[in-house]
């Protein structure tokens, strides 16, 4: 199980996942690949998501996101990125099935082009490194004007009644080894979502029913330095850490 071997299910941002996670790792002990334990645990978890497959079962020349479509299967490596991916399939699986469609559906219109525009561009964002977060309006108000101060130290006791989410898979695998500039993007959602951390499934349902091109279109994101939110760094009790404008730039007027 080296492939799983840096991962500590006791971080606050693995937490959320711990239980799907190690239900995949104990299923790639007998050496099976992961999309073989993904697969395992989608049967036991009977989960509605897309059959995954090795990675050469994609055609060459073909878009990813059209080959889960229209085969209903996902291409999968033996590796952190496409673990997490599969991970996300089975914790969210109507959501995951919402960006696909709504991706596959730009490459049918448009093809695939140097630049993928607006909407395919806020789908990739939201897919690789977007975080979900339920919290009190001060919280929302300080973290879209990127007021750092305000977010992290001021309204401190607040993120006692907030919950954060990674979504992304990209930034799940980046945090095996955390470091201060990551940044992950809280997606605004168009209607206030309401979770706890570890009950994903009406979240993925109000996430999926959501998701729509014209409020993707607006590029509905705020960024987050994730080693700034209180508990997920021990450093970060101190006030000096958030002086570092590296990290916590002072936005523009």
């Amino acid at each position: 199980m080296g492939l799983l071997s840096p991962l500590d299910w006791q971080q606050p941002w693995y937490r959320p996942w711990a239980d799907v996670g190690q239900a995949v790792g104990e299923a790639m002990t007998d050496g099976s690949a992961v999309h073989g334990a993904l697969n395992r645990v989608a049967a036991a978890w009977q989960v509605d998501c897309p059959r995954f497959v090795p990675q050469f079962a994609l055609a060459s020349g073909q878009a990813y996101e059209s080959h889960v479509a229209e085969r209903w299967e996902c291409p999968t490596r033996d590796n952190l990125h496409d673990y997490f991916n599969g991970l996300c399939w089975l914790k969210f699986p109507q959501t995951k099935r919402r960006l696909n469609q709504l991706q596959s559906a730009q490459i049918q219109r448009d093809g695939i082009q140097g630049r993928r525009g607006p909407v395919r561009d806020a789908i990739t964002l939201l897919d690789e490194s977007a975080a979900l977060l339920c919290a009190p309006e001060p919280i929302w108000q300080a973290l879209c004007a990127k007021d750092w101060q305000r977010l992290f130290i001021t309204l401190r006791p607040l993120w006692a009644e907030s919950s954060l989410l990674l979504f992304g898979h990209a930034s799940l695998e980046r945090l095996v080894v955390p470091r201060k500039p990551m940044v992950s993007h809280v997606f605004i959602p168009k209607y206030a979502i309401h979770f706890e951390a570890d009950a994903m499934q009406n979240l993925d349902q109000q996430l999926a029913r959501d998701l729509d091109e014209i409020h993707l279109a607006t590029k509905p994101f705020a960024p987050l330095p994730l080693m700034g939110v209180p508990g997920w760094c021990e450093a970060n009790s101190a006030p000096d850490f958030y002086a570092d404008t590296r990290v916590f730039r002072v936005s523009s007027p």
